[in-house]
């Protein structure tokens, strides 16, 4: 009897193993079954910046306009959910430099709401929770999320916490450039100038404050200490929207190692970058410089100057839209891109593959529950193969070659983001 059923067991399982299908791993077979994957999962980028002047009825996101993130190249790439930004530049602290800074924050606040409530909504609809999420997706409809980027917008009155989460907010960071009235910023490390040596006393509370509305923590760009110290005051899981690992690319606005474990720890996620400085910034300088210099000599010869976008935002608001809107730049850097495209000698771009070494090195630091994408599309994102939204299979298929399983690459995408989402507001309900 014993014999019988060995032999029966063997039977099955030679039986089982001649069925299994072998992994087709031909670039056509990984091709395939990335399409598959990148169909089959949530896609969702946490940070993607917008222009108010986009959110109008004659000029809006169901046109396929010059700028990263919109409609169309939102389908063309099979970007499911965008969190778009309610950004603001730091200025000064004191109360006219809040108050404009509000005024800057319901401006964008608005925006978003008018795209998915008066221009577009059969197209594109507000998640304000995972289940927000997956039952847009299922209804065939793109997904809209707001993030804050620098709490300088709060002011001194912690009920503007509040406010921003009732208008959609899920996430803030307390800083940007330049240190804020709630935290210091990452750009401390250039002079050793610090405001607070982390934390304000009001910048606590905001934590708390925010601990307490179900709103998600974000520690991309405040300093080091100001980052430790939100975690150990934070009773929810912190996530950083938009940041690589500073192991591989040295920049302030990377995390350390001892940071990917603070965060780790906490239960949090790194959502990576695709920022070409954050990534490898001696391929992104070699090249910077070469294109920089192009574009200068086509200014000379047209007799203009030439701004970067650093260089830009610097300029007085007047000044900065009437450049914008004579075009001149877009001329430049549209004579510089043919020109380039021409050269067999030009120095390579940062590409998706260097964007993914950052993932795999967060996710050997961190494990894949903790790791995340993101790419500051129309704030200075993009890189060779996906420098826009219409691009975004490509962040996909590098990852199938790389061997990561679709459970894998969906949590990459959007199920570790949205885990940490709906821990942060489950905590809040106990408080």
């Amino acid at each position: 009897m014993k014999f019988k059923t060995t032999t029966l067991f063997l039977i099955i399982l030679i039986s089982a193993m001649s069925c299994k299908k072998e992994v087709d791993n031909s670039p056509e077979g990984i091709l395939k079954r990335a399409k598959a994957i990148h169909e089959s999962v949530i896609t969702l980028d946490t940070h993607c910046d917008i222009n108010v002047k986009n959110f109008t009825d004659s000029i809006n996101y169901t046109q396929r306009l010059d700028n990263q993130v919109n409609l169309p190249k939102m389908n063309e790439g099979g970007l499911d959910v965008a969190w778009f930004i309610v950004y603001t530049g730091q200025d000064s602290l004191n109360k006219a430099g809040f108050e404009k800074a509000y005024e800057n924050a319901i401006s964008k606040f608005d925006a978003i709401h008018r795209l998915t409530k008066e221009i577009a909504p059969d197209q594109i609809e507000l998640a304000l929770n995972s289940d927000d999420v997956r039952r847009i997706v299922d209804a065939g409809k793109k997904v809209a999320m707001i993030g804050i980027e620098n709490g300088y917008p709060v002011g001194l009155d912690l009920s503007n916490v509040k406010k921003f989460y009732d208008r959609g907010g899920r996430y803030m960071s307390l800083a940007h450039n330049g240190h804020s009235q709630l935290s210091d910023s990452n750009t401390g490390e250039a002079d050793d100038v610090w405001l607070h040596n982390g934390l304000s006393d009001f910048g606590k509370l905001v934590v708390k404050e925010m601990n307490k509305v179900g709103m998600m923590i974000d520690v991309s760009h405040p300093s080091k200490e100001a980052i430790r110290q939100m975690i150990e005051l934070s009773k929810a899981p912190v996530i950083a929207s938009h940041s690589s690992a500073r192991a591989l690319c040295d920049h302030s606005r990377n995390l350390d190692d001892e940071q990917l474990g603070w965060i780790k720890d906490n239960g949090g996620v790194v959502q990576t970058v695709a920022f070409k400085s954050y990534l490898n910034t001696e391929k992104y300088e070699v090249r910077n410089n070469k294109e920089l210099e192009i574009k200068k000599s086509i200014a000379d010869s047209m007799g203009v100057t030439y701004y970067g976008r650093r260089e830009l935002r610097g300029l007085e608001q007047t000044l900065r839209d009437s450049i914008i809107e004579s075009g001149y730049l877009r001329t430049i850097n549209d004579l510089a891109e043919t020109k380039i495209a021409a050269m067999e000698d030009y120095p390579k771009p940062v590409n998706v593959e260097d964007f993914v070494n950052h993932i795999d090195y967060l996710v050997e630091k961190m494990g894949i529950d903790h790791v995340g994408i993101s790419s500051d599309f129309d704030g200075g994102g993009a890189i060779e193969g996906w420098s826009d939204a219409s691009e975004t299979f490509n962040v996909t298929h590098e990852l199938v070659k790389r061997g990561y399983t679709e459970e894998e690459i969906e949590k990459l995408w959007s199920g570790n983001l949205l885990r940490v989402l709906d821990e942060v507001q489950a905590i809040s309900k106990t408080l």
